[in-house]
């Protein structure tokens, strides 16, 4: 079966506090743009929408059916973001994106990544996969979706949310995810 490896290097602003961590992208012909949570039928972008500006389509751009790329990244650079997966390499075991289905061959260094960006104080996962990764790495317990937990991975200590997947495929409403979002980044210091 063929191996993947991640089509994105990782999005870093400078100082970025907050490293949110998906599992792995879905395959190029589901993509709207080519950065993270690219299907233009994930929620992910919506969410920051609705937390940020009060509107969902704020990230979207109608006419053209994709997000607007620069618009994101100069919002991911201005709130401290960054982005990245923890899988960097898979094995599709079906042909689409679900997590159930993504055989992880390599996961992310957080070692290599702590050391470069020391400045980040909490890991944000979507999704249980990419939280048991993290959780594993972490030597902690998987967090119920909507918790945190304080850990510390090569000497460096961080705070582990666990939040809802934000594909379409999780049975809960865009509100409902951004609703928990919400809450997380109110923890974190945000004004949301």
């Amino acid at each position: 079966m063929k191996i993947e490896s991640h089509p994105f290097e990782p999005f870093v602003p400078d100082g970025a506090v907050v490293l949110m961590l998906g599992t792995f992208p879905p395959k190029p012909e589901r993509w709207s743009m080519e950065f993270y949570y690219p299907n233009k039928i994930n929620d992910m972008w919506r969410i920051m929408g609705s937390i940020f500006y009060g509107n969902k389509d704020y990230f979207w751009i109608e006419d053209e059916k994709r997000f607007d790329l620069p618009r994101l990244k100069t919002f991911l650079s201005e709130k401290k973001i960054a982005l990245y997966d923890t899988a960097t390499r898979v094995r599709r075991l079906k042909d689409n994106a679900s997590d159930k289905f993504l055989d992880i061959v390599e996961t992310i260094d957080l070692d290599f990544f702590f050391k470069r960006h020391p400045t980040i104080r909490a890991i944000v996962t979507a999704g249980e996969k990419a939280t048991g990764v993290i959780a594993e790495k972490a030597g902690v317990e998987l967090p119920k979706t909507g918790d945190v937990v304080h850990c510390t991975c090569h000497a460096h200590h961080f705070d582990l949310y666990r939040m809802p997947s934000t594909s379409r495929a999780y049975p809960l409403s865009l509100e409902k995810k951004a609703e928990a979002y919400r809450a997380m980044f109110r923890q974190l210091g945000y004004e949301v």
